[in-house]
């Protein structure tokens, strides 16, 4: 049987019918939506389309706030409104959301996913799961973050040794218990080393671990972090701040995967899967001879890139939605949501620190503002004037709230379309794709801030 959908939209027929081909579809206009109406009725799957907001729209998604429909609901929203307070409320209270064009391929993903929260058996869904929970923290959807993520599961299955690498903040260990928890090893341990903080001396003590009487205080025999972590992973952060002879001897691990516990007399082999990480360029370190050209190749088997987020400035406003929800969930603040002036704030820093930096700045305001929503004045970032009252002298003085709101969105717009075009050399047709708008809307745009792409494209 067809999985029974319901469409809630404007004026009914209207939604793409090829994307509902292989569905048993119900329709009705939002006017006609009401609990009354939705009750005793069984969907698996609810899809309210949204053109334009109306007090039905807001009401709807209101009510799902506060109490979840019987049908996992995706919602279709128009992108140029992302930034509004109503699209704020339908991305919080849908399960998953979509925005115009919609392409076929995600569509048929989404709604997979979504329906197969009911129809999967329990073996998949033990699968899906952990899927689910090894790339929850691993929010993006910018073109090279998402190659790295897709490559991840495939990575895992593989069980042969990778290196990460990344500027700090960006993610690394995030990736490494993501590998870790979808490979088959995900019920033996995840042993973390911080090769920075292990000193050269007692490198072999702490990897390898000692046998009873290998030195005066040794009284019994003890396991390092490789025996540690047997049968499962062990991930090697900063692995280039390792001293010339500890990294020898790593690669002699890494090579016959035997080790000589001090004052032991025998060796022990072990079954353990290694990824590693470095802050730092591998490529430039090697020829610099700062980290052995053997040893690079030997970890370099798979390799794995995170960019840093100010290169991914698209996926800043998705990471601070999904952050906040969790924090103020943790930390029991309740609901906490970002007031539309923050984004050009968030936007426009280069986060240095990357994403762990702006979790922090984030969690800082979600703890201190003593509302639900985060004003520009609760940010605390590094090198900025903290945000004032506004004074007489204040260009913005006496204007309304939506003045204001519409002033900050252009400056925005502006300053996200401009560097778009540069990125892409003038090439109109892969910046749209990367800001998931319409090529012809992308286009309207670059008119509207008297935006060329010819000043921004290469010379021939």
């Amino acid at each position: 049987m067809a999985p029974r959908i319901l469409v809630i939209e404007h004026s009914p027929g209207a939604f793409e019918p090829g994307l509902l081909a292989a569905f048993d579809v119900d329709r009705i206009a939002w006017h006609g939506v009401s609990p009354d109406h939705l009750a005793g009725r069984h969907f698996d799957l609810i899809v309210p389309v949204v053109s334009a907001f109306s007090g039905a729209v807001t009401a709807f998604f209101d009510r799902l706030l506060k109490q979840s429909a019987q049908a996992p609901t995706l919602a279709v929203v128009p992108a140029a409104d992302l930034s509004t307070r109503q699209c704020e409320l339908v991305t919080q209270a849908a399960d998953d959301f979509l925005t115009w064009p919609i392409r076929l391929d995600e569509w048929r993903r989404r709604v997979a996913r979504l329906l197969g929260m009911i129809q999967l058996d329990a073996a998949d869904v033990s699968e899906r799961l952990r899927r689910e929970v090894g790339l929850a923290r691993l929010v993006g959807q910018h073109t090279a973050f998402r190659s790295v993520i897709d490559k991840i599961p495939l990575v895992a299955r593989t069980g042969s040794p990778c290196l990460i690498s990344g500027e700090t903040g960006t993610g690394k260990e995030l990736c490494a218990r993501a590998i870790h928890m979808l490979s088959p090893r995900r019920q033996q341990p995840f042993i973390p080393v911080d090769c920075a903080a292990l000193p050269d001396h007692l490198f072999e003590n702490e990897f390898f671990g000692h046998a009873r009487g290998a030195f005066t205080d040794a009284h019994r025999d003890q396991k390092g972090l490789v025996g540690l972590a047997a049968g499962g992973t062990i991930f090697l952060d900063e692995v280039d701040s390792l001293s010339t002879s500890a990294q020898a001897k790593l690669l002699r691990f890494l090579q016959e995967r035997t080790f000589r516990p001090l004052g032991a007399e025998h060796f022990c082999r072990v079954d353990v899967n290694v990824v590693a990480a470095m802050n730092r360029d591998p490529e430039a370190l090697v020829r610099e001879k700062g980290f052995r050209s053997d040893l690079y190749f030997r970890l370099n088997v798979i390799r794995l890139h995170l960019v840093p987020l100010r290169e991914r400035r698209s996926d800043i406003a998705l990471i601070a939605r999904h952050f906040l929800g969790t924090c103020a969930a943790e930390l029991k603040l309740g609901p906490k949501r970002l007031a539309v002036s923050v984004l050009p704030e968030l936007m426009s820093y280069d986060w240095p620190g990357n994403v762990r930096e702006l979790t922090n700045v984030l969690q800082h305001a979600a703890v201190l503002a003593p509302g639900p929503i985060i004003l520009p004045e609760h940010l605390v970032i590094p090198g900025r004037q903290p945000h004032a009252i506004a004074t007489p002298a204040d260009p913005r003085d006496g204007l309304s709230f939506r003045q204001v709101r519409a002033m900050a969105l252009e400056s925005f717009e502006r300053a996200y379309v401009t560097r778009l075009v540069e990125k892409h050399a003038g090439n109109v047709t892969h910046a749209a794709r990367e800001a998931q708008k319409d090529r012809r809307a992308f286009g309207r745009l670059m008119k509207k801030y008297s935006i060329s792409r010819r000043s921004h494209a290469f010379d021939a």
